[in-house]
């Protein structure tokens, strides 16, 4: 991850992050993400973005924002700008990287899946093309016997046998048992952090050193525990998987009842699979009646495969050929791209590419040869050659040494 903060997320960051370095306390005017958001629409019809705010035309742009957010307010904000220098200090000499919504490798399928709900900024430490691969979700209590700790440590180390990545929510018991377990076999992962992202780093060194481990957060690297912050990352450990895999949980309590619920009645992103083996519960039956599967207990590659290859009925997810008018349309009005910066991303070529970007991320689970890639997109060799070369550039997809292209990461 470039360690070059962007403008427009200086901005984003003085408007809405606590910026926890030492012992200061959080300013009461932070934005919420819905006061942000709408701040940020009327950017937009303004034709200015965040920068805009920290530049010498602020005082202008401030005044015009008078309407959506008090102008005092926006610059005790604003005028926070040495605590800002120290945070971005303190988090670049702990290899701490901040990236906004108003960036471009902010990830696609958080702006895609979550709309108005992807989180303005995302803080992490690790290797940030993980963000884009997917993988398989594994959740579960915290509390748990060492016979469900077995099950969700072998579901990790399956994941990293079969070159998949593991995403977690990184809590003690299951999260934590399934993520380690693929970390140790040479496996990738992806933990989703609600809290101690800088402590967490520390823990996990290691494993973020040698490119296996990502941390993720969408909230301050020195944020402590809140059980709101808790409920509410859930969204993105779903939005960043291609399935879900529920080991146990409490019903109608906890953080892995409340985001399999959310998945299942609001969200429908993803396929969302139930432990089949051993002791039922009365949390696992109530979800299986909300639509989760059983859990298929893959042994195989081609078996572990159709786990992703299930097809979820009434998922929300936007189809990959929904046409250009639309998707601009959708990220107008949601906010996905909320910067003059993201606007020139947009343009017709980039949508285009954003589309094929999804179905080549699809067809790339599998490895594939570029003339096999050209025959199922029905497209020359030479355009094929184009969009695999800019997918390695973004590094996403690498060649493996029989000339196959795969996701990087995975077998």
């Amino acid at each position: 991850m470039n360690s070059e903060i962007s403008l427009n997320t200086k901005a984003i960051l003085l408007l809405t992050a606590p910026l926890l370095v030492g012992k200061n306390t959080p300013s009461s005017d932070l934005l919420t993400q819905t006061e942000y958001n709408k701040l940020a629409v009327h950017l937009l019809k303004l034709k200015r973005q965040p920068s805009d705010l920290i530049s010498q035309a602020a005082d202008d742009v401030i005044q015009n924002c008078q309407s959506v957010i008090d102008a005092n307010r926006l610059r005790r904000l604003l005028d926070r700008g040495f605590l800002l220098s120290m945070a971005l200090e303190h988090w670049q000499a702990r290899s701490i990287w901040v990236i906004s919504r108003a960036d471009k490798n902010y990830p696609r399928r958080l702006k895609t899946l979550l709309r108005e709900n992807a989180p303005a900024l995302l803080y992490g430490c690790g290797d940030a093309n993980l963000l884009e691969i997917g993988g398989l979700a594994v959740v579960g209590s915290r509390k748990v016997d060492t016979q469900l700790l077995k099950y969700a440590a072998d579901v990790g180390h399956l994941c990293a046998s079969v070159g998949q990545s593991l995403i977690s929510g990184c809590a003690k018991g299951i999260d934590s048992a399934a993520m380690l377990q693929a970390l140790e076999n040479q496996g990738k992962a992806i933990a989703v952090l609600a809290n101690n992202l800088e402590q967490t780093t520390i823990k996990y060194r290691k494993h973020i050193w040698d490119g296996n481990l990502l941390l993720v957060s969408s909230f301050d690297p020195n944020m402590g525990f809140n059980v709101g912050l808790a409920m509410a990352r859930n969204k993105l450990i779903y939005a960043l998987s291609d399935a879900a895999l529920v080991v146990n949980a409490d019903l109608n309590k906890g953080g892995t009842w409340a985001g399999a619920v959310e998945q299942l009645d609001k969200f429908k992103f993803i396929p969302v699979y139930l432990r089949s083996t051993g002791k039922s519960s009365p949390a696992l039956d109530a979800l299986q009646k909300k639509g989760a599967l059983p859990w298929t207990n893959p042994e195989s590659v081609q078996e572990f495969q159709q786990i992703f290859n299930v097809k979820n009925t009434s998922a929300k997810q936007p189809s990959l050929f929904s046409s250009i008018k639309e998707e601009s349309s959708a990220t107008e009005t949601t906010l996905a791209d909320d910067t003059k910066e993201i606007a020139a991303q947009n343009s017709p070529a980039e949508q285009l590419f954003d589309i094929v970007r999804q179905i080549m991320l699809e067809l790339l689970k599998t490895p594939m040869k570029q003339k096999e890639i050209a025959q199922a997109l029905n497209i020359s060799p030479s355009q094929s050659k184009i969009w695999l070369q800019r997918l390695i550039e973004e590094g996403i997809v690498e060649k493996n040494k029989k000339s196959a292209y795969l996701l990087k990461g995975r077998i």
